[in-house]
């Protein structure tokens, strides 16, 4: 126990700023926790409900968070639901200031600095407190990213494999709690061939091939698992039935049929409305505006998945300009500065601390329960209890606190600047989050639709790898020195001072120039995207 009290405090000690950071965020949490007792509702929280009690897999969204849930579930507590996704995202943090400071050596204050995101913004806080799966997957993807760059890969390693078996599993797991950590795949793999690529005949080549092995059958066990237990319980081995049916709604934004070859089957899935007069892109999944409402329910099985698979992929190869548009447009979106009402007033409601617990959906019984929710709570009242004066802290907070997404913008602007400082070395290790960050906010855009939800996550890699583009010898951090030193008043010497026979040359700032201490190396839809809504205003 001693000792263990003493690795906390000499750990503090050497961490006062990160430390001092800590305890506010640890407080804003608590606060959420006894305002919004105990926890916050979205509307796709009953389908992980239905899961987590059913253990029936969901067609609509991998259900990998509803596992956690059932794992859970003996305890009864949305509570502790909520309390371990709030350390999970303090955990986030940790992770960045960990890799940032003591792997690749950044000066404390930026450390510091590029986990107040993660920390601070009142959006990750209230993503955080809602039953949802994006805090788990954050804390999945990036604690594969701390395994893969908490030291150097080194093909002469016994244990490299195993590090990279561990960031597969964690990529395959946080792949079926949401679909984006497919894409994460390949990057992963792409960044475990690039870091161990043998530089030299020998045994490298012997320990790329067995780590790069060792992450494909660790990243695809999951997946696998899961496809067979869905395939047992729907007959389909896949993971979902409703990835051609989000491909439709993106391209239903402005798909032209009049435009592109279709057989028959295809017809009945266009629409007559005008692109420029059309809904959003979810409209063409959720409401009487879409066409495959034209279908038998459910709406999520093969044949509706299927058919709508094959349009999209139709309307991509005809119109592949327009889809680019798209695209480049929902990602843009992520950079405005103000956060407008986006998708509908509904949606954007449920990512703020309100006044008012969001009622249980109908139609999700459970049990012999009126819902699975209070199922799952073993007949208690899932219901949010909102507290004053708690409630009204974080809720004012949250108005004024976050980050916009304009600061995000230049956050990876930032980092690909330090990279590209070191393009000699292809950006160093800085590249693994930096893509990562666009990977998250570009692939739903280009597979479904934009939201916030989907930034929030995507912001700690660009910190990550802003820290990293200027940590410890660097190019970018031998830039700011110079950038820095070429500010600095220089020192003239006075002739007849022993001292004259010295070149003064000015003082780079402390830990610029060199590795700092423990731094290593190297419903209907409205369309309101142009309306801005006063965030959680304080009078009801």
């Amino acid at each position: 126990m001693r000792a263990a009290q003493a690795v906390i405090r000499s750990a503090l000690t050497r961490n006062k700023l990160f430390a001092v950071a800590l305890v506010p965020a640890f407080l804003l949490r608590v606060d959420a926790e006894l305002g919004y007792r105990w926890q916050s509702w979205f509307n796709d929280s009953w389908d992980y409900m239905d899961t987590a009690v059913t253990l029936r897999l969901d067609p609509t969204r991998t259900a990998g968070y509803s596992l956690y849930l059932w794992v859970l579930k003996p305890f009864h507590s949305l509570a502790l639901v909520t309390v371990s996704q709030h350390l999970m995202g303090l955990l986030v943090a940790v992770m960045i200031y960990a890799l940032a400071r003591h792997r690749f050596g950044a000066p404390e204050w930026l450390a510091v600095v590029l986990t107040l995101p993660v920390l601070y913004d009142g959006f990750e806080i209230q993503l955080e407190h809602l039953i949802m799966s994006d805090t788990l997957f954050l804390f999945l993807v990036m604690a594969a990213v701390t395994l893969l760059l908490w030291s150097p890969l080194r093909p002469a390693s016994g244990l490299t494999w195993l590090r990279c078996a561990g960031a597969g599993l964690l990529i395959g797991l946080s792949a079926i709690v949401r679909a984006t950590g497919l894409p994460l795949l390949p990057l992963f793999g792409l960044y475990v061939l690039i870091a161990l690529w043998p530089r030299r005949r020998g045994p490298g080549w012997r320990t790329l091939l067995a780590s790069a092995a060792a992450f494909a059958v660790a990243g695809v066990a999951p997946l696998l698992g899961y496809a067979s237990i869905y395939d047992l319980q729907h007959g389909q081995f896949t993971t979902s039935e409703s990835t051609g049916i989000f491909l439709y709604s993106r391209v239903m934004t402005f798909a032209d049929c009049s435009r592109l070859s279709l057989p028959p089957d295809l017809l009945s899935l266009c629409t007559t409305v005008p692109p420029d007069k059309r809904p959003v892109a979810q409209a063409y999944i959720w409401t009487s505006a879409s066409p495959l409402d034209r279908f038998p329910a459910p709406k999520f099985s093969p044949l509706p998945d299927k058919l709508a698979e094959e349009f999209a992929i139709k309307a991509i190869e005809g119109q592949p300009l327009a889809y680019a548009r798209a695209v480049l447009d929902d990602t843009w979106r992520a950079f405005d500065w103000p956060r407008t009402v986006f998708p509908n007033a509904e949606t954007y409601d449920e990512y703020l601390f309100g006044y008012h617990s969001v009622p249980v959906a109908p139609g999700h019984a459970a049990d012999g329960y009126p819902s699975s929710a209070q199922a799952y709570l073993d007949g208690a009242n899932p219901a949010t209890s909102v507290v004053d004066p708690f409630a009204q802290l974080i809720r004012v907070y949250q108005r004024y606190v976050f980050l916009p997404g304009t600061v995000f913008g230049l956050i990876l602007l930032a980092g690909l600047f330090g990279m590209a400082l070191g393009w000699r070395r292809g950006g160093g290790a800085a590249m693994l989050p930096w893509a990562t960050s666009l990977v998250l906010i570009a692939a739903p855009a280009a597979t479904a639709e934009f939201d916030y939800r989907y930034v929030t996550t995507a912001v700690p890699f660009a910190c990550l790898a802003l820290a990293i583009a200027f940590g410890s010898e660097t190019a970018g951090r031998r830039w700011l020195a110079r950038l820095l030193a070429r500010g600095a008043t220089p020192v003239t010497p006075v002739r007849g001072d022993p001292s004259h026979r010295t070149a003064l040359a000015p003082a780079s700032p402390p830990g610029l120039a060199r590795g700092l201490p423990g731094g290593g190396p190297g419903g209907g839809t409205v369309d309101a995207s142009h309306d801005q809504r006063d965030l959680a205003p304080d009078a009801p």
